[in-house]
């Protein structure tokens, strides 16, 4: 009876829920707190991570509530009505080149990260493919499935996020948060424009509310979703500052892998404790990137509607694998993402606000 109650492809709104924070919770994570930090003073970039937050959750409302007023239409289909159907083909099919991008940047992140701290010998190449094609596996399968992948992995993703908090409170030292408020305006506001661009996950919400059997409380619980990664930020940004303090969170890249690594098990039952955070939070890019592959699917078919799903990922996994290898060092890399977070949240927010508008003025209900 399970399996026949699920053989629609329709999801809860509570999967919504848990999808944000699965989209959100992934690279971002390990390098927002350096990124915060170096444009702000001592602790005062936890006033920028909750403005950024903030602004993130009445985007996400925004998107949820527009999208759940069309119920059981796909993004393509709604956009449509409102405004005419070459430019809904335009619109989706950019949003498709988005996700292509992010699948890409994920996938060329993780190579790096395993590689300068688990993989040392393995070339880049060699780590990229071998996630790249766990990635297609997942996808090529049922999108439903990722959604119960979802719920599996993010419970074990916040436990490793506390226990990582947990074990790092004797090293806190309390005059790392001093002095307060001396960040400048310039500061606070380049604060809040990285944190707004790495909570960058509600473009996910335009298509897969079409799967909602019942979006009534959709927009909600996306918010509510969304507030679970706010919070996490909040509380890795502090520890950092508190552990390293704000010069030394700056200088490292990858600052939360850093906290891991200070961590000690009571007992020496475990001694490299960042060896079981790092296939933790695999775990997390995982459902970043296959949901990232699965919007790019999703959107095209919509578009191509004669072509099959296994057709599209064979035609685009070439496209994303070559574009993750084109930068060709983590100064490449950094420009490929920032250029990526721009694009997701800028073009989000435009989409946003220009379906609302013409959907206004066009009295549609």
């Amino acid at each position: 009876m399970k399996q026949f109650d699920y053989a629609d492809g329709h999801i809860s709104d509570k999967q919504i829920m848990v999808a944000v924070p699965s989209f959100i919770i992934g690279i971002g994570v390990i390098s927002l707190p350096q990124k915060v930090a170096s444009v702000t003073m001592a602790a005062d970039g936890w006033i920028s991570l909750l403005i950024g937050g903030i602004i993130t959750i009445i985007i996400t409302w925004s998107v949820a509530k527009l999208s759940s007023s069309f119920p059981n239409q796909s993004f393509l289909t709604f956009s449509s009505l409102i405004v005419t159907k070459p430019v809904a083909i335009l619109l989706t099919f950019l949003f498709a080149a988005i996700s292509l991008n992010i699948t890409a940047l994920e996938i060329r992140d993780i190579a790096d990260i395993s590689k300068h701290y688990l993989l040392r010998e393995t070339p880049i190449e060699v780590i990229s493919l071998t996630f790249f094609l766990i990635i297609i596996y997942a996808v090529a399968n049922s999108r439903v499935g990722l959604f119960r992948l979802n719920a599996l992995f993010l419970p074990f993703v916040l436990v490793i996020a506390i226990i990582v908090i947990v074990f790092n409170i004797k090293w806190f030292n309390i005059g790392h948060l001093l002095p307060a408020f001396e960040t400048s305006i310039s500061g606070y506001v380049e604060g809040v424009k990285q944190s707004v661009l790495s909570y960058a996950g509600f473009g996910i919400l335009w298509f897969y509310i079409a799967l909602v059997r019942k979006p009534e409380k959709t927009a909600q619980l996306a918010v509510f979703g969304l507030s679970i990664p706010i919070v996490l930020y909040l509380l890795l940004y502090i520890t950092c500052i508190l552990v390293f303090g704000n010069s030394a969170t700056s200088n490292l890249h990858y600052s939360t892998v850093e906290l891991a690594k200070t961590v000690i098990i009571p007992g020496g039952i475990l001694e490299r404790f960042e060896s079981i955070f790092f296939v933790i939070w695999i775990m997390a890019i995982f459902n970043t990137t296959t949901m990232a592959l699965d919007i790019t699917v999703f959107a095209l078919n919509s578009i191509f509607t004669k072509t099959t799903k296994i057709k599209v990922i064979l035609f685009i996994s070439p496209i994303i694998y070559m574009i993750s290898m084109y930068p060709q060092d983590l100064t490449e890399v950094s420009s490929f993402g920032t250029f990526v977070s721009y694009s997701t949240t800028f073009y989000t927010i435009f989409v946003t606000l220009l379906l609302f508008v013409i959907a206004k003025i066009r009295r549609l209900k």
